[in-house]
Formats: structure tokens, C-alpha cells, sequence
């Protein structure tokens, strides 16, 4: 029933950032990034931050202009060549050419208070059963059993394949989906979803049902 009810709250959100979209208002291009993220539900933010790492190739986290606009621009986003400049310059505060993608993103995101980072955290850490920032189909087998699931029991999936989907739903439109969720990723992923949840016990109950913390 929490998968459902998150469900639901993710669905509002983006009903509410179409219609805040369509408004027809000027708005500050990062708040409009916001919510073009918000209107693809909790896997949007995700998808930028995505199709960042892509580009990433050194993992300097360190971004050019041409990588940002392509970053905005590969996933769909609708934003002018002058909001995208305008969002780099803002983020350039030291002048070099460069901005931080992580510090972007954290800005970028809905600001979550300590509990809620906390118990997203903790989820992740369980997960990343060898410890190392991200989260396989490996790391899964190590710490979640899928006997009891009722497409194994039937045949109608294997191990890998139930583990393979559970992945996936962190990679919904998102552009070279590889498998692997960063924890980067996975707290992008529920920041949308804690957006669209007001009660702090609510959220943490969801999240320690979800992963049986």
C-alpha cells in the first residue's frame, strides 16, 4: 500500500508542475528546470544527473558549458540558450569556465531536511552491499532474497531479471541506462519523491517498509 500511496503523491507533483508550467509565467530558469523535472516524476532529476555522469568521462564532476547545455538538451528539457547560459554563469562562481555538477544537482533538487536524508542513506547503504558508491545487480543477491517473490516462484522470472527490474525504475527515461544506480542517483531519485510527501514520519515509514530497515 506505501508503494501505491507513493505512487499516487508522485503523480500529483507532476500534474502540479505541468500545470505551474503552463501557467504562461516568467520564472527563474533553475526553478523552471525544476519543475520541467518535476512534470517526469521522480526518475527527472535523476535523467540530468544521468546524462552528466555520461559525459563525465575523467569523474571530475566538472562541467564545460558545451557539456551542460548538452546535458540539459540530450534528455529533452525545454530551456533557451539564454536560461541555460544564465543557470552555468550562476554556478561559475569563481570564474573558471567549469561548475560542479554534484553542487549544481544538490541545488537543483527539493531540499530534504536531516531525517530524510538520513533514512535515504541508510536504504542505499544496505544496498551497496560492498561498499563502493553504487549499487548492481551483485550487490542486491548479497542482501535481498527473491525466493518469496511470486513471478520467481512461478518461473516467470529469474534472479537476475527480478533484481535487472528493480534497477530499472531508477532509469526510466533516462539516456544510456547501464545498471548501476550512484548514491548521487538514488537520493535524486527519492528527493522527487519526498517532494511530493509533507509528513516526515509518512516518508520515513515508506522508506523503511520498502527496504526493511
Amino acid at each position: 500500500m506505501h508503494r501505491e500511496n507513493a505512487y499516487s503523491k508522485e503523480a500529483e507533483l507532476k500534474n502540479l508542475a505541468k500545470r505551474e508550467l503552463a501557467n504562461g509565467l516568467d520564472k527563474d530558469p533553475i526553478y523552471k528546470l525544476r519543475l520541467q523535472c518535476f512534470s517526469r516524476g521522480a526518475t527527472g532529476i535523476l535523467g540530468l544527473s544521468r546524462s552528466f555522469r555520461v559525459m563525465d568521462d575523467d569523474g571530475s564532476k566538472s562541467l564545460s558549458p558545451e557539456e551542460f547545455k548538452k546535458g540539459v538538451t540530450d534528455i529533452g528539457l525545454d530551456l533557451t540558450d539564454s536560461e541555460i547560459d544564465e543557470m552555468f554563469s550562476r554556478f561559475d562562481t569563481d570564474g573558471s569556465g567549469n561548475i560542479n555538477m554534484t553542487e549544481f544537482l544538490v541545488k537543483l533538487r527539493p531540499p530534504m531536511n536531516n531525517s530524510r536524508i538520513s533514512i535515504i542513506e541508510k536504504a542505499f547503504d544496505k544496498m551497496d552491499a560492498n561498499g563502493d558508491g553504487q549499487i548492481t545487480v551483485t550487490d542486491l543477491k548479497n542482501v535481498y532474497s527473491v525466493r518469496d517473490h511470486p513471478k520467481y516462484l512461478s518461473g516467470e522470472m529469474t534472479e537476475n531479471q527480478i533484481f535487472t527490474q528493480f534497477l530499472k525504475n531508477f532509469e526510466v527515461g533516462a539516456p544510456n541506462p547501464d545498471g548501476i544506480v550512484t548514491r548521487e542517483e538514488f537520493i535524486n531519485y527519492y528527493a522527487t519523491i519526498s517532494a511530493s510527501i509533507d509528513n516526515d514520519a509518512y516518508f520515513d515509514l515508506m522508506m523503511r517498509q520498502a527496504y526493511k530497515l
